[in-house]
């Protein structure tokens, strides 16, 4: 398969020539580290490369717009793409090699397997995308095939995939690290993401009335409350004047799940 052209920036469409470089790289005694992205790259996919850049010798990007991941009805079409752009990006930030593959080259034609993380994919948006995780899971593990880095970085945004990613890499035997970085906010709070490209001006300031809203809660629970509905309560005023409707809140236990990690090891 031909390289997509940039001017110094290494960019591979073949998962056999990604996968050689980094083990070439490693074997010279370089740590690469490793970040997976669906590409129309923000300030906080590029947070995520800032931390790469930090702690290894070599950066490597994947720019693959997953279609596992996508539900029948959700916007795998309409997904925000802008390679070129994304390049220039990582370029200018000092990134290594990029990683972008046609569909054909992950998933080969009568591919049949996938992963299921179990317990962790089900609640939250698991009830609402029930395919969601598992097209996520199974990408990831493949893309840790293909690029066996030392560290991959995952943003702290999109939580429950972060539980998600480290459950599979634990249960399989990754020999990856995996970081979860901070999240990369708007200065109207809203968190920055490839799909706020999508929101109208009146649905952007209801996304801000959550962020708000939810910065109430942070308040209630550091001053001790421990009520899920106390919390709920205390936030629906807020909530209401900005016409977002609480499906859910929950108040859940960061630490559960690495306890239940320190069982296993």
């Amino acid at each position: 398969m031909s390289k997509i052209k940039s001017p110094t920036i290494r960019v591979e469409t073949s998962a056999a020539k990604t996968c050689e470089a980094v083990r070439a790289a490693q074997q010279a005694g370089k740590t690469v580290g490793f970040v997976p992205t669906m590409g129309a790259l923000h300030e906080g996919h590029l947070s995520l490369v800032d931390a790469s850049l930090a702690e290894c010798d070599k950066t490597i990007v994947s720019i693959f717009v997953n279609p596992t991941q996508f539900g029948p009805d959700e916007d795998l079409k309409n997904y925000p793409r802008s390679l070129d752009r994304d390049l220039e990006l990582l370029e200018q930030r000092g990134c290594w090699l990029v990683f972008a593959p046609p569909v054909e080259e992950v998933y080969r034609e009568g591919h049949e397997t996938s992963v299921d993380v179990g317990s962790v994919a089900l609640p939250w948006e698991g009830k609402s995308r029930p395919d969601h995780f598992g097209g996520v899971a199974t990408v990831v593990l493949k893309l840790f095939q293909i690029v066996p880095a030392d560290r991959a970085y995952f943003g702290q945004k999109d939580y429950q995939q972060s539980l998600v990613i480290r459950q599979m890499a634990a249960d399989l035997n990754v020999p990856i690290e995996i970081r979860v970085c901070p999240i990369v906010r708007e200065p109207d709070g809203l968190a920055k993401s490839s799909r706020n490209a999508y929101l109208s001006p009146e649905e952007r300031k209801q996304a801000s009335g959550l962020w708000q809203a939810l910065k109430i809660a942070e308040t209630l629970v550091a001053e001790g409350e421990t009520s899920a509905a106390v919390i709920t309560e205390k936030m629906k005023p807020l909530l209401e004047h900005v016409d977002v409707e609480s499906r859910c809140f929950e108040r859940v236990r960061s630490t559960k799940w690495r306890r239940s990690q320190k069982r296993r090891s």
